[in-house]
């Protein structure tokens, strides 16, 4: 999956710096997609034009089987016009012998190619040739009762077909046979009749009422008909390249009469047509056109429905020929056609690319000879060239561009040397100074600094712990004295109580900010979640009663290296912090989450305290890490964010603020997972702010 970008900017790249691919695209172009273009094309309309000339066809041949099954069905009608006034059939009317007149409508039926023959009353019951029933029930019986000979479609069914002739039942019936992708027919035989049925009037004696000759032929079964239609339809070399042609008449979706071969050459009497087929013409009554899946193959096929006397679909008739080897000899021309492209196409290319070859032969050695510049060849030249077109000129002036250059390059190269020289000394000397300069200035500022709090530190230890100690211990001395006596001023000693503890306070801050490493616990890993919700019990009553909405998100999973008491003592500092800032309520949040994977930090946990409190001044936020700076003037010490600062970079952590007057304050924690100890003596303080509106302060 990765290889295919990488050739694809490989050729990017390539036709990005070689006019030669450029030009032979631009050559080669009409040949690549012009001759794939012109072959789909003609793919296209040869397939769209073989399927409309075989829709065409077997249209056309569906018309003809049409015409010649309408000739059929009027046969009959003529057949059985003709013997109603024939000359014997008058003269045995006029016998009214009914045992003869049987055996002459039996006769008389097999000569005309009858299935039978009826001799019908005035009052639609059958007189001769067969059993008497009523035959009123069909439109051309009515039809000739009503003095108007008819022909029409019908089907009648098994007891119907038994009260004309046994034989005729017998015959109408067949076994379904179950194919592929038939429609789904769940009786066991087709036991009904497709009959071409004709009845003409026969006009009685004077005051006798008008008589009916009926006749019919059943089709179930009639291999001849389909024969007679099939060989009208698909005379000799009709369809040429091995093709077969069919027909078949359908009752409802039965074929009943086929010349389809089945399996072993027998006819596939009993199949049932497909169910496509079965949709669109048994069931919208449309004609079908184009492909079908016959019995066990493929055919172009034609099917309209086929109609009784009251207009009711009651079958198809179909004409069609194998689609397999028309469609092969179709592949085969294509496939001819295409490999004449192709031969063409690849032997203007190789005319095209020999013949580009001379063009591009100055370009190739001029991109050469570039080549060779590149990699150090600084003489090298194109040299004579047979060309004398554009390209020859070109190659000629690209030479003397060359020498040009070769002789500004040595002169420029001789004062670049020179140049750097001077550079070089004035840059070496300008470093050693910037250099010095710098350690001086950090050495002189830490120093200062250092200084400073360690004799203020000596100094308070010295001079402020000893007088502390005598007053409390006197104090404590004092009340024991004085017991009851003292009720009168105790308010008073318990101020001093106070502010005695609040100098032992300052004092034991200044000397933890002073001397780090002496107040520094043991490490061990711990879980920041479990630390913030410590401080969060201890501090809980504090925020209740100043009215604080506490929110965490502590997603962090990991722990970090780092003392558990120092690192609440922060959290606790933090807290109270945002506590105040938020004199009149409002919102804290405390948030944990793990360093994401790659941070130049490294791995750890990510620490968060955001309060919605009034936030901080921008000329005070680059001071808050400073000692002794409060902005907090009648309480604090102004040491409590410069000894969390010493503690979170004593383990290799970072903090940093961003605040915006009015919009509250967030203190960030970075705390790795394995801490990295420092310098005890390089842990002062120093300005670690982001700003939220983006501007420094001040």
């Amino acid at each position: 999956m990765r290889a295919l970008p990488l050739r694809l900017v490989r050729v990017r790249m390539a036709f990005a710096e070689s006019v030669r691919l450029k030009l032979t695209a631009l050559v080669l172009a009409p040949l690549l997609l012009g001759v794939p273009v012109l072959l789909v094309i003609v793919w296209v309309w040869g397939t769209q034009g073989y399927d409309q000339l075989l829709r065409t066809k077997v249209g056309a041949d569906l018309g003809t089987a049409r015409q010649y099954f309408d000739r059929v069905q009027s046969s009959v009608r003529t057949g059985v016009t003709g013997f109603a006034e024939s000359h014997w059939f008058s003269m045995a009317l006029q016998r009214e012998q009914p045992e003869g007149l049987d055996a002459l409508l039996e006769t008389a039926a097999r000569d005309l190619g009858l299935d039978y023959l009826l001799l019908i009353g005035a009052d639609g019951t059958v007189t001769a040739g067969a059993a008497r029933q009523d035959r009123t029930g069909y439109r051309v019986v009515r039809e000739a009762l009503d003095g108007y000979g008819s022909h029409n479609l019908t089907v009648m069914a098994a007891a119907e077909l038994e009260r004309v002739s046994p034989a005729l039942r017998q015959r109408a019936r067949l076994p379904l046979v179950r194919s592929p992708r038939a429609h789904p027919d769940p009786r066991p035989a087709e036991d009904r009749g497709l009959m071409i049925q004709a009845a003409v009037p026969i006009p009685g004696a004077m005051g006798e009422g008008v008589r009916v000759l009926e006749g019919g032929v059943l089709l179930n079964g009639n291999q001849g008909i389909v024969d007679r239609i099939n060989s009208v339809v698909y005379q000799d070399a009709s369809l040429p390249l091995g093709s077969q042609g069919t027909a078949t008449l359908f009752l409802d979706g039965v074929r009943i009469a086929t010349n389809v071969r089945l399996f072993e050459g027998s006819r596939a009497l009993g199949t049932v047509a497909s169910q496509a087929v079965y949709d669109l013409v048994m069931g919208q009554g449309k004609v079908w056109l184009g492909s079908a899946f016959v019995v066990n193959d493929t055919y172009v096929s034609g099917y309209e429905p086929l109609y009784d006397g009251n207009g009711q679909r009651i079958g198809m008739l179909y004409v069609g020929f194998l689609e397999a080897p028309l469609q092969n000899a179709l592949y085969g021309a294509m496939a001819v056609l295409f490999l004449l492209f192709l031969l063409v196409s690849g032997l203007g290319t190789l005319v095209d690319l020999r013949w580009a070859r001379a063009i591009f032969r100055p370009l190739e050695r001029m991109n050469g000879v570039i080549h060779r510049i590149e990699a150090g060849e600084e003489w090298a030249r194109v040299g004579p060239v047979g060309s004398r077109d554009e390209l020859g000129r070109l190659a000629r002036a690209f030479d003397q561009l060359l020498d040009s250059l070769a002789a500004r390059r040595a002169e420029l190269q001789r004062w670049a040397q020179e140049l750097d020289r001077k550079v070089a000394e004035r840059t070496a000397a300008l470093e050693e100074v910037n250099t010095t300069l710098r350690r001086a200035q950090q050495q002189l500022v830490m120093n200062e600094k250092l200084t400073a709090i360690g004799e203020l530190t000596a100094g308070v230890a010295h001079e402020i712990n000893n007088p502390v100690a005598v007053i409390q211990g006197n104090l404590d001395l004092l009340q024991e004295v004085l017991g009851d006596d003292a009720e009168p001023v105790r308010e008073e000693i318990r101020l001093i109580n106070a502010q005695t503890r609040r100098i032992q306070t300052i004092v034991t801050r200044l000397l933890q900010f002073a001397r780090p490493g002496d107040f520094a616990g043991y490490t061990e890993a711990v879980d920041a979640n479990a630390v913030i919700a410590d401080c969060l019990v201890l501090t809980r009553h504090n925020l209740t009663r100043a009215a604080i909405t506490v929110q965490t998100a502590l997603t962090a999973t990991g722990t970090v290296e780092v003392n558990r008491g120092e690192l609440q003592q922060v959290l606790i500092n933090l807290i109270m912090n945002a506590m105040q800032a938020m004199s009149g309520g409002g919102t804290l949040t405390l948030g944990s989450r793990d360093i994401p994977p790659g941070d130049p930090f490294g791995d750890g946990v990510v620490l968060e305290v955001r309060d919605t409190g009034h936030g901080i001044a921008p000329g005070d936020i680059a001071r808050i890490f400073d000692p002794f700076f409060t902005t907090k003037k009648h309480s604090g010490t102004g040491l409590g964010l410069s000894i969390s600062y010493a503690i979170i970079r004593r383990y290799g952590g970072d903090i940093a603020v961003e605040s915006r007057p009015g919009a509250g304050t967030v203190f960030t924690l970075r705390l790795r997972r394995q801490a990295v100890f420092t310098d005890q003596t390089s842990t002062a303080p120093v300005f670690a702010a982001r700003f939220l509106d983006g501007k420094p302060p001040g």
